[in-house]
């Protein structure tokens, strides 16, 4: 009770209303005399199945600092804005500064480009990203504030709960049972940043040293871009080992429309700026589909760098080499197979985890070659 009434002064001096302007956003300053501590940054777009729980969330953080929610609505066609603007009366009136902005395209321009605008239009020192599809615990910007504080040019995540629960299991045991340390070494993965961008939380100043974020919109990875512009900036990684979000999945969810071979592209290009200058040579482990498809699409300096593919499948080793035959180099490159125990580290990994009942996994460790200097895992 004591904390609400200090936001209820909070709110009597100090609130003001939010505002939808249809075709472009309008940015509201923190009332005078003010710093916002805390912006949670909500891009919306048709989100009418998940609003309620979401903003709901939002309201019952118990960050003792000043918070403020920044929504901008990206040409949402159902009930959004109806939801978010009863919504706000019950927001403010709790002592969350609520920002609205958006506008009334015919088409969206992307979360890119909403989340840009949602972070212009904010003014808080701090950044919390949320979809507007998925929920946070209570503590959630309590826990990773604290954890920014200490950790100024780092994104913060977070364990997730999955929902529904049976969805992506590999994938959610990835997220929240990395070790700490695999945080910047896991970063070629096909599972994409090693914390998710929902769970997301930095400095507003980290955020404009490295963004803004892509805004190309649909079919862009924007979340991966940024990620890797932050590893490049010399950026860190720091996951709240705690269950702070409810992560929502369905087939509408924006990630869907990001083509593989576009997120294959980057992570090529990726690894090869970052890994494979330091390495002479390396071997790639995997002689099947996934091993050759990164073998032809490395750039041709890359591909001289490949001493081997290894592997256990007897067929393959037997063969004795790979055959690039769609090369251009005459005589075209011809690549040895061995078994996995007969080649030398490094090795790139093209062999996916958790899906060869351990047998992969006790292979690698028997060899106690260490995780980053001696081998990346890519697939």
């Amino acid at each position: 009770m004591e904390r609400r009434h200090r936001h209820l002064l909070f709110v009597r001096l100090f609130s003001f209303p939010g505002s939808l302007i249809l075709g472009r956003s309008e940015s509201q300053a923190s009332p005078v005399g003010v710093s916002v501590v805390q912006s949670i940054i909500l891009p919306v777009h048709n989100a009418e199945p998940w609003l309620d729980e979401c903003l709901r969330s939002v309201l019952q953080q118990d960050f003792e600092g000043s918070l403020e929610l920044s929504i901008f609505n990206d040409a949402s066609k159902d009930k959004s804005m109806t939801i978010i603007e009863r919504w706000k009366e019950e927001l403010e009136g709790s002592g969350i500064l609520v920002v609205i902005g958006g506008h009334d395209s015919p088409s969206p321009r992307g979360v890119g480009y909403s989340k840009n605008q949602a972070i212009a239009q904010s003014s808080g020192s701090y950044l919390c990203f949320l979809d507007s599809d998925d929920a946070m615990m209570p503590q959630r910007v309590r826990l990773q504030h604290a954890a920014a504080v200490r950790h100024p040019t780092s994104i913060i995540g977070c364990q997730v709960r999955r929902e529904p629960p049976s969805s992506t299991e590999r994938y959610t045991r990835w997220i929240n049972q990395l070790a700490s340390d695999q945080l910047l070494i896991q970063v070629f993965t096909s599972n994409g940043p090693t914390v998710i961008m929902p769970t997301w939380f930095c400095s507003r100043a980290w955020f404009s040293h490295v963004g803004p974020f892509d805004e190309g919109g649909r079919g862009v990875p924007e979340d991966l871009l940024f990620f890797y512009e932050h590893l490049r900036k010399g950026g860190g990684v720091v996951r709240v080992d705690q269950s702070l979000l409810l992560y929502r999945y369905h087939p509408g969810a924006a990630t869907h429309s990001v083509l593989e071979t576009t997120i294959w592209t980057h992570r090529v290009r990726f690894l090869e700026e970052r890994a494979l200058p330091h390495w002479a040579t390396f071997t790639i482990w995997n002689a099947g589909r996934q091993g050759r498809r990164l073998y032809r699409s490395l750039t041709a300096e890359s591909r001289r760098k490949v001493v081997a593919f290894c592997d256990v499948d007897q067929n393959k080793i037997k063969k004795g080499f790979y055959c690039y035959e769609e090369s251009q180099e005459r005589p075209k490159p011809r690549v040895p197979v061995l078994h996995f125990r007969a080649a030398r580290p490094p090795f790139v990994i093209c062999v996916k985890l958790d899906l060869t009942g351990g047998a992969f996994e006790d292979n690698l460790r028997s060899l106690h070659l260490q995780e980053g200097r001696d081998f990346l895992h890519f697939s």
